[in-house]
């Protein structure tokens, strides 16, 4: 069975660019391309559409609002698919159901496998993306969190708090003195408790008070 994909692109070059690269591509059926995020949910509201691979920066609509209506009114799964220096959209982009965040100027082949992945249910995010979220956070060193603290332990508040600073579960085992594998086990409770699905969603959700990601 193939993977239905939209492409939404106000770059005329860029999205039939990419439908010819992707249908090349056996596992892949480009359905339709379009030019704005409007358009984009049109299409996926009436059609039985897999991924919609959406630009961020588009008219009429773009690819953060478009990612919110088409997580929260279709089955398809929104991809972002945009350029480096779009990279103050990659918050609004997760907070708005995006299952991942790509740079134009990936290789064919890890787009093809980033549409695979997300529709097999994983969250693809290039590492070169993840860095900036990280550098965007560890600017605060103590970020006040915005979330109602009742409904988390003492010791998941501080690891969310070190999430929150762009530290990895192994530094965060150093920081505390205990195991990855315990980190691993409070960030699965957290995200039990909070409806996300991964911790970069967690960064995002201590620092706004926003769980709403889906």
């Amino acid at each position: 069975m193939k993977i239905k994909v939209m492409i939404a692109d106000d770059n005329s070059f860029i999205r039939e660019g990419m439908k010819i690269i992707l249908s090349t591509y056996d596992e892949i059926d480009v359905l339709a391309t379009v030019e704005d995020g409007r358009q984009a949910v049109e299409y996926c509201s009436g059609h039985d559409v897999d991924i919609a691979l959406l630009d961020v920066r588009m008219p009429n609509m773009n690819g953060v609002e478009a990612a919110k209506f088409i997580s929260g009114q279709t089955g398809t799964k929104p991809l972002i698919l945009t350029t480096f220096d779009d990279d103050e959209y990659i918050v609004a982009a997760i907070q708005n159901g995006a299952k991942g965040y790509l740079l134009k100027n990936t290789e064919p082949e890890r787009i093809r496998d980033a549409i695979k992945s997300v529709y097999h249910g994983s969250i693809v995010m290039q590492d070169v993306v993840l860095d900036k979220i990280k550098s965007n956070l560890t600017e605060r060193k103590d970020p006040e969190p915005k979330i109602d603290k009742s409904l988390f332990t003492e010791r998941e508040l501080g690891i969310m708090a070190l999430i929150a600073r762009g530290l990895s579960n192994k530094a965060i085992a150093k920081e505390l003195f205990i195991s990855e594998g315990t980190i691993a086990n409070y960030i699965s409770s957290i995200l039990g408790k909070t409806g996300l699905e991964h911790r970069t969603q967690i960064a995002i959700y201590y620092l706004t008070g926003k769980s709403n990601l889906n």
